[in-house]
């Protein structure tokens, strides 16, 4: 167990671009389909808790996942193997990327990373959304999801209100209505 908590964390870590949301669709593809470690409710709410908590959320999901599986030596091996790729890749191409930062190449490179991760990030929260319940049944439910959704992004965008305050009052609207 602990080799494939290793393998399969140290493997997300290596191959997974643009930050711990855009790794979500990876995790959920190892540790569901794969792996069959938990359902998509466990990740869900495993998902959930790790965006609220501090540090990168693929860790905190790699630590969570870990832990099910292999108690607290398994949350160990996963987030080591988590962490690893990016600490030695960092290490080696950071001095790269800082001498060619300036190559037409290298900058073209990075341009077309970025719509890749939006889309990946898009594509985690859709899953997200469907595996915490929403359905495209649009019921009141769904309705109301959409609109917690709606107004925890206008509070981000144009009130500039601090995330944590945005997940507070998100989490006490959701005891509200659904408790």
């Amino acid at each position: 167990m602990l080799i494939d908590l290793f393998l399969t964390f140290l493997m997300v870590g290596l191959v997974s671009f643009g930050g711990g949301y855009a790794m979500i669709p990876l995790i959920q593809e190892e540790v569901l389909n794969r792996h069959h470690w938990m359902d998509a409710a466990q990740l869900t709410d495993i998902v959930a808790v790790a965006g609220m908590s501090p540090g990168p959320i693929a860790t905190n999901i790699a630590v969570a996942v870990g832990y099910h599986q292999a108690g607290a030596t398994g949350a160990v091996v996963a987030s080591v193997a988590m962490i690893l790729p990016s600490l030695a890749l960092i290490l080696a191409a950071g001095k790269l990327i800082m001498r060619y930062r300036d190559n037409r190449l290298v900058k073209s490179s990075f341009f077309g990373l970025r719509p890749t991760v939006a889309g990946m990030i898009v594509y985690a929260a859709i899953l997200f959304a469907q595996n915490s319940g929403m359905s495209l049944a649009f019921d009141w439910r769904t309705w109301s999801q959409l609109a917690i959704f709606a107004g925890s992004l206008f509070a981000l965008i144009y009130l500039h209100k601090h995330p944590f305050t945005v997940v507070l009052l998100s989490g006490l609207v959701g005891i509200a209505v659904y408790g």
